[in-house]
């Protein structure tokens, strides 16, 4: 059992809990720091979910980021079912208080290490502007910034942003 004073551990695939803890992040991060409220934390929760009903570890990843026994950071990977050259990354995201402290990279390496892995020449992400440290870490990546538009996909109107990552050859 791990403790508080345990070292980070990244775990691949399904942990239990994985769908609420995920969606708890999420929604508690974006109600306090941008006022996204229920309708974001439901759109979380439901798609986090059809994810799992649809996993195939063929295709579509997932990696937690476990401190003290509890997920503290977690990112995906979802395989495009039509192309097979393209992915999306999708629920990135670091506790606030686990912040700054290499566990997005980690999060981040795993994720790209495993479209690499399987030949991805495309992955994308959506998000919107001003979470500036993960664009920084986006961007360290070799993710462009392709799109922005005004947007109401997350509840409140924001300028969304597509990233696109290419693989180098």
């Amino acid at each position: 059992m791990e403790t508080q004073d345990s070292p980070l551990a990244i775990r691949s695939g399904y942990v239990p809990g994985m769908i609420g803890s995920v969606t708890k992040l999420h929604g508690t991060y974006y109600s306090v720091y941008w006022k996204l409220g229920l309708f974001f934390e439901s759109k979380v929760a439901k798609e986090l979910a059809t994810f799992f009903d649809q996993f195939d570890p063929e295709r579509d990843g997932i990696w937690s980021a476990i401190l003290g026994g509890e997920i503290v950071g977690a990112i995906a990977i979802v395989g495009d079912r039509g192309d097979p050259r393209w992915c999306r990354l999708r629920w990135f995201i670091v506790s606030p208080e686990h912040q700054g402290k290499g566990i997005g990279n980690r999060l981040m390496s795993e994720a790209m290490a495993f479209c690499q892995r399987r030949g991805v020449e495309f992955v994308y992400l959506t998000t919107f502007e001003g979470l500036d440290a993960a664009r920084h870490l986006y961007e360290k990546w070799g993710f462009r910034l392709c799109e922005e538009q005004e947007d109401e996909t997350w509840g409140l109107r924001l300028k969304e942003q597509r990233f696109v990552w290419r693989a180098q050859g």
